[in-house]
Parts: structure tokens; sequence; C-alpha cells
């Protein structure tokens, strides 16, 4: 006897399953690797992107266009995170890895229309990866990190697909410049945080000609009292994390006032206690105070007295680089001031105004291990565009000190990968050797997509790549600028392996994640419910399913 159904999920949600969801899935990430595909290489165009706060963002970067388009289906919400991962991880190869993931799986969708079960897929594909790291590691070359030439090379030919290439030779000395002044050896570590003691100040207006690292610190601030010195020479300096001025109750605090004199003795205590604070700073003879709160009037008076200059409300961040840069230390209360604490290493103290505003320098520090990178242009647009370039810059200069092993560049190393991919393919027996060769063709998009994005002829120029690297030529590839075949080891264009290991490995096993996922269920929200909302998976937002959904 037939009963009746049972509903399981909520009858008002949508539900994709089988093959209708991979074959969904596939189609929204391959869009999504559409969009960004022109961004590759040194003829890479440009995206306008119109953020919801009205501002506009122009740039050919991966991972910042990305982050500001809205999609609503999953599967390219979970591309989108890709180029994030990437850029967190290494910092470069944020388009490559998105074409590459999207290329990927638009080779597995002929084996799905075969009935071939995507677990057999996923097997070649991990099998193939292994492979290719392997192959990297055979075609890759050490580099020598102190070979100041090298490393700018190297530098180059990531700045070569930006915006900024027109100044690629001042941009590479920054970034260089800025990642070895913070690098440091902790127990046999190296130590590398462009982070949090490199920062970038943006200063709209002049040329990007004009645009240096400073060999100390730059903060937007100016000293509290008009009289104070705004030069000096040799500066003792003073970090604090207090206030100079009059402790405050914690919560509305009464005081009870009987005679008169008392009233003028609350005052007296109050002065007392902060000439008391300053003399505790003026013990160890300062030139140059910095705090991270407030400076009060009476404060300033004494300071002054003493010929000390005070500046107030610095940044934690800038602080902590302060005190990196000068050797001092940071102090919580002036009770516990002593000489060791006081920072001697700034050569000159001075406080200049740029445009409009005032900027501090403490610059001729005595080996610095932060500093202050100063941008100039013509517009804050330039600006963030020449930012990011020279942050990708920097990853690639922090990378290569981790790991000095170069790969050739130009799509040389991605050829190479999918030509001994395809030989080691007719090794393999059985239906497995045909993902592992798709995915093989599939490495080869990122040459393909170079010469393409110069008005190439893609089918006979990626004829005469292969040829050379069927010969064993595995340093051959793509110029970029012209689209024909030339020799990476002469033309001289190296990526650092980290950054082409991470790639592959991204997109590979971000494919092979997509590539499980056999259902898709689109909940609908209780307010979207009462607002007669659908779930429906072109347009709406995806959600978790309704908790009480009927069972």
């Amino acid at each position: 006897m037939l009963k009746a159904p049972i509903i399981v999920v909520n009858g008002k949600n949508e539900r994709e399953s089988g093959r209708k969801a991979q074959i969904s899935n596939i189609t929204a990430s391959k869009t999504v690797a559409d969009i960004i595909r022109t961004c590759l290489g040194p003829r890479a165009m440009l995206k306008m992107i119109l953020d919801p706060m009205g501002g506009i963002v122009l740039t050919n970067d991966g991972n910042a266009i990305l982050r500001e388009v809205e999609v609503a289906h999953p599967a390219a919400k979970s591309m989108i995170e890709l180029a994030r991962t990437q850029d967190e991880e290494v910092g470069d190869g944020t388009t490559s890895v998105i074409i590459l993931a999207g290329e990927v799986l638009a080779s597995a969708l002929p084996f799905l229309d075969r009935q071939i079960h995507p677990v057999t897929i996923i097997q070649s594909f991990k099998r193939a990866l292994e492979d290719a790291l392997q192959i990297i590691n055979d075609i890759s070359i050490r580099v020598n990190t102190d070979d100041r030439t090298e490393m700018l090379g190297l530098i180059k030919s990531s700045i070569g697909t930006k915006f900024v290439s027109a100044w690629s030779d001042l941009m590479c000395g920054m970034a260089l410049d800025a990642v070895q002044c913070v690098a440091i050896e902790v127990d046999g570590k190296r130590q590398v945080d462009t982070k949090r003691y490199a920062r970038v100040e943006k200063i709209p207006g002049g040329e990007i000609e004009e645009s240096h690292v400073l060999d100390g610190i730059m903060l937007n601030k100016d000293v509290t009292h008009p009289r104070m010195r705004r030069r000096i020479e040799n500066p003792r300096i003073v970090l604090l994390d207090c206030p100079l001025e009059y402790k405050k109750g914690e919560s509305q605090t009464n005081v009870e006032i009987e005679k008169e004199g008392q009233w003028e003795r609350l005052l007296e205590i109050e002065e007392e206690q902060i000439k008391e604070m300053c003399e505790h700073i003026i013990k160890v003879k300062p030139d140059l105070v910095f705090t991270e709160k407030g400076v009060s009037d009476l404060a300033q008076h004494y300071l002054l007295k003493a010929n000390i200059t005070a500046i107030r409300r610095v940044r934690k961040t800038d602080n902590n680089r302060i005190a990196r840069a000068v050797g001092a230390t940071i102090l919580n209360r002036v009770e516990d001031l002593k000489e060791a604490d006081v920072g001697i290493k700034c050569g000159l103290f001075e406080v200049q105004k740029v445009g409009d505003e005032y900027f501090t320098y403490l610059t001729k520090c005595q080996d610095p291990k932060a500093c202050t990178i100063v941008l100039r242009g013509a517009s804050k647009d330039i600006i963030n565009e020449v930012e990011r370039n020279l942050q990708d810059a920097m990853a690639v200069a922090r990378n290569v000190i981790f790991e000095p092993a170069l790969a050739p560049g130009g799509g040389a190393a991605e050829m190479a990968i999918s030509v001994r991919l395809g030989e080691k393919a007719k090794a393999i027996g059985g239906v497995e050797q045909y993902p592992y060769r798709a995915l093989a063709t599939s490495l080869e998009i990122i040459p393909r997509t170079l010469i393409q994005n110069c008005g190439g002829n893609a089918l006979r120029t990626l004829g005469r790549l292969r040829e050379k690297h069927a010969a064993g030529q595995h340093t051959w590839g793509i110029d970029g600028l012209t689209g024909n075949v030339v020799d990476m080891k002469t033309y001289g264009i190296w990526e650092p392996v980290a950054v082409k290991a991470q790639t592959i490995k991204t997109a590979i096993e971000s494919a092979c994640l997509i590539l499980r996922v056999d259902d898709i269920v689109s909940g609908v929200s209780k307010n979207k419910e009462r607002s007669g909302g659908g779930g429906a998976m072109g347009g709406e937002e995806m959600a978790a399913p309704e908790e009480g959904g009927e069972r």
C-alpha cells in the first residue's frame, strides 16, 4: 500500500540537485572568471566600478575588482573568496587563480555529461596537482636575495602588468627598500611584517615621481603648542600610552564642598598631580614626547618650560612603529620611566607642511626596523591604484626572501606543466587519464589569455610555444606586450615559486570542492516570506534553510 509523500524540505525553498546543481556551479564560476580574464598581463584592461557609497574604483587588480562585485550565486561567492585567500597568502596571482579555477571546472563538464562520477574526476585532478607541484620545483632556479639587481628584476615582472609599470624602477626600488627595512630575525627565523611596520601615507598632489621610502616614520600630526620646537636634531624620544591630564572619575562623581578654601585646594591637587607627572618625564631629559592619549593645557605649559615638544593622540599602530624605529619603549605609567626606555636612534625630528596639512617626520634613524612609504599623485584614485600595485610588489619581495626560488613567467611555467602532464597521462590507465589530460590542457588558459589580451593569434602562437616545450625548452613563454614567443631567461621575466605553486594549488583544490557539491538548497528568510519575496537562485541572496520549516 502506497503512503503519502513525506515533505522533508520546506516547500518554499528553491532546490537544485544532481547534474543541474553541478552545471549551475560550473557556469557561475566560469562567469566570474570571464569578468577578469581581460585583466591578465601587461596589456590588461582596467575595470571601473562604482561602489555602494558612490566612490569609483579604477583597477585591474583581480582581488580589488571581485571585492566590489556583488553576486548571489554561492559558487560565485566561493570563487571571489579564492582571490581574497590568494591575496592574503602570497599577495600576487589573484587574477590567475580565478581564471585557472574557472577553466579547470569547465574542463570537468564534458566528463559529467558522460556520466563519469565526480569523485573519479577529483581523484585525477588531485593526482595531476601533485605532479604539477613537482614539475614546478624541477623547472625552478634559485635566487640570491642579497643581490639587489636580481631582486629588482624579479619585482619588475610583478609590476609590469600593473598601472604603475611606467614607473617600475621607482616602485620596485621602493618595494624592495621597504621589505628589507622591516625584515628582522627572531630565534633564527626571518620575519617580514609589511602590514604592521611599513605604513603607506597617501598625500594627493604632486607627481608620482615624488614618492619615496623614508628611513624612519611620518605622521599626520602637528605639535600641541605653537611655541614648541618644530625641528630637533638627534632627539631623545619618550613614548607613552597614558594621558597627561588630571584623572577624572570613572562614572558620575560628585564632590561636596563645605568651605570656600576646599575648592581652591581641589584645583591645587589637580595641578600638583599634573606637575608630578611632568616632573617624572622631565627627569629623563627628553626632547620629544608622544602619547596615545590627551595632553592638558597645564601639562603643555610645564613641558614647554622644560623645552620639551609634545605630540598627542597618536594612533596605537603609529606608536608601535615609532618604538621600533627609534628604539624606545612604550610606557603605561610615567612613574616607571627610566633612561633605558628613551629612544635615541632618531637623527632628525621635523614638522613640515605638505599641501594644507602638517606632517611630523622622524628621519635619519639608525637601522630602523619600521618605515613609512610616502605616495604622491594627481588624485586619490591614482594613489589608491599605486598603493594596490605597491602592496603586490612588496608581497613578491617578501615571498622571495622566505622561499628564494623562481619559475619562468609569461605563461612558460603553465605550458611546461601542461606539456609534461600530457606526457604522463599516456602512462595512466582507465578512465582517470581523461580528466588528467583535460587538466593539463586547461593550464594553457594562462598563455592563451596573455596572447588574446594583446591581440595576437592564439592558435598559431600556442602551437609554436607547444613545439618549444615539447623539445624540452621549458623557459619559453609569451611576451605579454607583443604576443610573440620569447625565451624568459633572456627576456628576464621570472615569478616566485611560492606564488606559482599557491595559484595552482588553490585553483585545483577549489575546483575539486565545487565539483563535490551535488545539491543546492536556497532558504527563504522569514522577512522575505512575509513580504512575499521568493528565494529564486538567480536574483536573491543565499540564506541558511529555515529552522521552523515543515518536517
